[in-house]
């Protein structure tokens, strides 16, 4: 090897080889800040690009969970409205029936009549305020129903269908005006009563049912987001069980290759011992 003031490979070699070693031991300290092995595309383009696409679609069904539960929760305000109207039906078929009874009085005719108004009146405002975040699907508000978000892509929806139970449709056939005042009216509105009743009881089926199958989706949805998140989570993540191994084993590297580079630099003092006398 040749000695020369100019030229000291030994050197040069020792801090090439300190240089590695620093940028392997700066990786592995971002690694261990980060808790991330790929934490950029230029830790490993490929797997950069697959997690960013994933990370992507989470963000996507995070946004489809949270319109789930918001079905979720606008189908559980409209079915315990609309439980609470059958009960009240079955309050009202009691009092019409009552009051088809002929030998009652004017004054008892009267009370069941009062009674019965107070209870088409707590069923319009039962109505009125079946409604969650400004939806109400137990009026003619929003027919046929509100589509909500089932796939991250927002091309399929799943239907939380309106079940109408507005006095005088096709579900509650009983008029918000009808009373007991006499007896053929009474007669008329245990029919209309028995009818709304059976009508209402098969709407709240439906109605639980389309619940069901919205509740079950945000289910499937959940455990969906989870793996994806798993997934993401195999492609990037560090162990840093290994990182620390790594980091111990660097630092000591770092030290020999410093100490590796004094005793390389120092080679060309051996040139002023040639030239003494």
């Amino acid at each position: 090897m040749t000695v020369s003031v100019h030229t000291n490979t030994s050197a040069l070699a020792a801090l090439q080889q300190l240089n590695k070693t620093n940028t392997q031991l700066d990786n592995v300290q971002t690694r261990i800040n980060t808790g991330l092995k790929v934490s950029g595309a230029k830790d490993n383009a490929a797997v950069f690009a697959v997690a960013q696409s994933l990370r992507s679609d989470i963000g996507a069904y995070d946004a489809v969970g949270t319109s789930l539960d918001r079905a979720a929760s606008i189908g559980n305000v409209a079915l315990a409205a609309g439980e609470s109207i059958s009960d009240l039906l079955i309050e009202l078929r009691a009092k019409a029936t009552a009051a088809t009874e002929t030998s009652i009085d004017t004054f008892t005719r009267k009370a069941f009549d009062s009674d019965f108004k107070a209870i088409l009146s707590q069923i319009s405002t039962i109505l009125a305020n079946a409604a969650f975040d400004g939806a109400n699907i137990l009026d003619n508000s929003n027919s046929p129903g509100i589509g909500f978000l089932a796939d991250a892509d927002g091309t399929r929806t799943l239907t939380l269908k309106t079940q109408n139970l507005s006095f005088g449709g096709t579900i509650i056939t009983l008029a918000a005006t009808a009373s007991l005042g006499t007896v053929t009216l009474a007669k008329a509105a245990v029919t209309a009563v028995k009818t709304s009743l059976d009508n209402v009881n098969q709407a709240l089926a439906n109605l639980g049912s389309d619940v069901r199958k919205i509740e079950a989706h945000s289910i499937f949805v959940s455990k969906l987001t989870d793996a994806l998140n798993v997934g993401v989570g195999n492609l990037v993540d560090a162990d840093l069980a290994v990182e620390s191994a790594k980091l111990q084993a660097l630092q000591v590297q770092q030290q020999l290759g410093v100490q590796a580079l004094g005793i390389a630099n120092s080679r060309p003092q051996i040139i002023l011992s040639l030239f003494q006398n």
